[in-house]
């Protein structure tokens, strides 16, 4: 088994941002899977999430969150870029693990048995997961997904990296076979910030990403789009009600949270009340997927209203708070 940090599935817990406590457990895939990276590399996370203030709703969803990669750099000394998958992706993971780095590819939810409850040999999903160990023999991966660790063996391993059949090595050159996107991560690519230098970096970064978000405010587009879709999401497919809340309530529901926990970890009690106003607006987005799932019509203002009146009051005070700061 080669591995990057030596982890035992059976002995590993997840990061706090991950805690079944709050109201999104699981952000997006990519946000998850660099959250547990970064605190497996013995760095806090919640410094890395000040952009979430800048998403937006993009005409018929809103953004998935990623902590940029610059942010990554800075803060902690990694660098992430996409790499070409150009060999059988296996031995491609393994050779990067040698050499202390990683790779973050897109595989199938199909074969990834941690999805039992959602994906796992019912829908094909493409997801990212960080690969931390892995045994070429005995072919077995050891990754982060979600807000987990697992491990991927047998018949499920062969099929994520399409290893059977005519798609042998080099496993992604089939002709009918898509190759996957992946991210290489390098752990050695700069200082590691602590303690107030990692504050005030953060802090740094959280006035650039402010000063880039929306110009207006992006709950009210949101019902606007929402008032347009809501008959058709009423009576449409349980499946089309699922992508649709994935795409909005969840994506910004999820974000809005990231940053409130970022406001508490970087204003400290300072933040509080803008942390508090960020948490009225996640209880809101996840009111609004129950009243969506609900599947009954109901008045979409009243409902997105408040949410847009707390992020325009969020998005105020921290101007306030980082001015004072900066």
């Amino acid at each position: 088994m080669i591995s990057l940090f030596g982890l035992d599935p059976a002995t590993w817990s997840p990061h706090a941002l991950h805690d079944v406590e709050r109201t999104y457990t699981e952000t997006n895939c990519y946000t998850d899977v660099m959250i547990e990276l970064v605190a497996a590399c013995g760095a806090d996370p919640t410094a890395m999430l000040g952009g979430a203030v800048a998403v937006d709703f993009e005409s018929d969803q809103w953004t998935f969150f990623k902590p940029p990669p610059e942010d990554l750099r800075l803060l902690y000394g990694l660098d992430v870029h996409e790499m070409q998958p150009s060999r059988d992706l296996p031995r491609q993971i393994a050779e990067r693990l040698s050499a202390g780095q990683t790779l973050v590819p897109e595989l199938d939810a199909y074969y990834l048995p941690d999805t039992a409850t959602t994906s796992y040999r019912t829908e094909h999903v493409k997801t990212s997961v960080v690969a931390e160990s892995i045994d070429l023999d005995a072919q077995v991966l050891r990754y982060f997904h979600n807000a987990g660790y697992f491990e991927l063996s047998g018949e499920d391993y062969r099929a994520a990296f399409r290893l059977d059949g005519e798609a042998t090595a080099p496993a992604y050159r089939a002709p009918d076979v898509l190759p996957p996107y992946v991210d290489l991560v390098r752990l050695d690519a700069g200082r590691r910030l602590e303690g107030e230098q990692l504050r005030l970096t953060a802090l740094e970064l959280l006035a650039g990403h402010l000063s880039r978000r929306p110009a207006d405010n992006p709950f009210e587009r949101f019902g606007a789009h929402l008032e347009g879709e809501l008959p058709g999401l009423l009576t449409g497919e349980l499946a089309d009600y699922h992508a649709y809340a994935f795409a909005t309530v969840r994506m910004a529901g999820a974000a809005f949270e990231l940053l409130a926990s970022h406001v508490r970890w970087l204003l400290g009690d300072d933040g509080e009340k803008c942390a508090d106003v960020l948490d009225e607006v996640v209880g809101g987005t996840k009111m609004l997927s129950f009243r969506l799932a609900r599947r009954r019509h109901f008045d979409v203002a009243a409902a997105i209203g408040p949410m847009g009146d707390g992020w325009q009051q969020a998005t105020e005070l921290l101007d306030e708070l980082v001015s004072t700061r900066s």
